[in-house]
């Protein structure tokens, strides 16, 4: 089973396929994690608490 690569949480294999880079078989960030999100192609910092 798939697992983000910063905080370990687990992804279903769709979200893999759909937000992972082009031959990595993990993503960088999901949604669950709030220290870092998705900025187009690029992994960024989070400017602001994110809440739910």
């Amino acid at each position: 089973m798939p697992h983000c690569r910063n905080c370990d949480a687990f992804v279903t294999d769709n979200y893999v396929r759909v937000f992972a880079p082009e031959g990595m078989s993990t993503v960088r960030v999901c949604p669950n994690c709030e220290d870092k999100l998705r900025d187009g192609a690029e992994v960024r910092e989070a400017r602001s608490t994110r809440q739910n």
